[in-house]
């Protein structure tokens, strides 16, 4: 047994202690519990407006928590098996962006896979610590990259060996996990920390037969999206840390960046989460994936898609498969996946989490059910009845090796000029350029723009991929550094 009885929520618990005591509001925030905005009410209700309150005494403070937040955030750790857990408010974003200024400052090298999302290259932005990529290989046929190998990041420690870390998804959003465990031993040896993106991982912890999680492996920190795979409100997250970390010195992390105005919605709906999930993840997850497996049986059964799991297995750049998603390869039926992401959503009303050149990926998680399921298998069955054509001449590449020429700080602010896009070939990028989702860059800040990158984003714009990251909201120009270099 644990020290905490997990099926209390603390914050919850205090929220309603709270409502109760109808205090008299003479603090922020203005909407005084909905009074003076009563369309809000509408839209959320009395109960929800009216825990949306400001940090007290009886509530605690995130910023500097000493009661039910404490409470809440020990009750977390304990069920996630970290040392100490951070409830954020600022999504997994912020999470992953406190990791990487936890561990490393200006000049520090750090370890990374290319096919990061774009929050942990923001954060070298912020920082000034250089990314030593390691470039993961690809999957030609489905269009994605894969995991990290051992070799791959044996060879950067060995030729980086002053790097402070090593920073591994898992899972990727495709699914795809590294070799965790051995990855942890290898940095460990070297004094390296590890850090591990788990935006898509937060039922590794409570699900059973799941790949290892983050604080399984031994890592240093971990970022768990909890409002994925995990139920709660969108934009809440964990930030889970080792036993070998400074908890202080995370806290001061932080709140460089971390609002002071907390929402009490967010952290209520963490805190209710983590409770259903202690107690009843296991059972949760366990239908999660008998969904995921029965869809992926009767979507290949259909002909030209592959919806692919653990089959893929390589004990190396696919370590392990997360069979909780479900990513269907679309190329096969002749058209791109944000073609069939479209589809989908404008001719059948299903919204699919991602369509990108290559595949679409499904989200299953705790709130679905059969039926669901069923609709989408015959919607994707129709689509290839009615639209599918020749795959003659389709893209299946989502990633493309870059060659890092300048850090993403120093470019970032460097000084720039505004280029058509046609016209930026041999230049080097000041900005970020993605689909999005997944939000991993094709290009990033100090990287060099190659033709080939050119050409993959003029075909991710034709097929309708949902561009972000440049200044021009077009993407019809991009800011390269004035300089030219070679």
């Amino acid at each position: 047994m644990g020290r905490f009885n997990q099926s209390r929520a603390p914050i919850y618990e205090a929220l309603e202690d709270f409502r109760q005591n109808r205090i008299v509001p003479f603090d922020v925030p203005g909407h005084k519990r909905g009074r003076g905005n009563p369309e809000l009410v509408e839209l959320l209700g009395q109960r929800c407006v009216g825990i949306d309150v400001n940090s007290m005494k009886p509530l605690d403070n995130l910023c500097h928590p000493v009661s039910v937040i404490r409470e809440a955030e020990e009750m977390a750790a304990e069920a996630f098996g970290a040392a100490y857990a951070f409830l954020m408010v600022g999504g997994t974003t912020s999470s992953v962006q406190s990791m990487v200024l936890s561990v490393c400052k200006k000049g520090d090298k750090i370890i990374l896979p290319r096919n990061v999302h774009r929050s942990v290259i923001n954060a070298l932005v912020l920082n000034g610590a250089t990314p030593i990529y390691v470039n993961p290989d690809m999957d030609r046929e489905l269009g994605i990259a894969l995991g990290m190998k051992v070799s791959q990041v044996e060879q950067a420690i060995r030729e980086n060996p002053d790097a402070v870390a090593v920073l591994v998804n898992n899972p990727t959003y495709y699914g795809i996990c590294s070799d965790l465990r051995t990855i942890v031993k290898l940095a460990h040896a070297h004094g390296m920390k590890v850090l591990a993106d788990e935006a898509h991982g937060t039922h590794f912890y409570f699900g059973r037969n799941m790949p290892v999680s983050a604080m399984e492996a031994g890592a240093d920190m971990a970022s768990v999206s909890m409002h994925k795979s995990g139920g709660s409100l969108t934009q809440s997250s964990f930030l889970l840390v080792g036993p070998d970390m400074q908890p202080g010195y995370v806290r001061q992390i932080i709140n460089l960046t971390q609002t002071t105005s907390a929402s009490y919605l967010l952290l209520a709906s963490l805190d209710i989460s983590r409770r259903n999930l202690a107690l009843r993840g296991r059972e949760e997850f366990a239908k999660v994936t008998r969904l995921a497996e029965y869809a992926r049986e009767e979507i290949n059964r259909i002909g030209g898609y592959y919806a692919y799991t653990a089959e893929l297995i390589n004990h190396d750049s696919i370590f392990d498969f997360d069979r909780t998603k479900l990513t269907v390869n679309t190329l096969g039926i002749g058209l791109a996946g944000i073609e069939v992401y479209d589809l989908l959503r404008d001719e059948y009303d299903i919204q699919v989490e991602l369509g990108d050149i290559a595949n679409i990926l499904a989200y299953i998680s705790i709130g679905d059910r059969e039926r669901e399921i069923e609709r989408l298998i015959s919607a994707l069955a129709e689509i290839k009845r009615k639209y599918s054509r020749d795959s003659a001449g389709m893209f299946t590449q989502e990633y493309i090796d870059p060659r890092v020429l300048v850090s993403p700080q120093d470019a970032f602010y460097a000084e720039k000029e505004s280029l058509p896009i046609s016209e930026t070939g041999g230049r080097i990028c000041s900005e970020f350029v993605m689909c999005y989702p997944p939000g991993i860059p094709i290009l990033a800040p100090g990287e060099e723009i190659t033709e080939e990158i050119l050409r993959y984003i003029a075909y991710a714009k034709e097929k309708g991929c949902s561009m972000t990251g440049p200044e021009d909201p077009g993407i019809e120009r991009l800011n390269v550094l004035k300089e030219v270099w070679a």
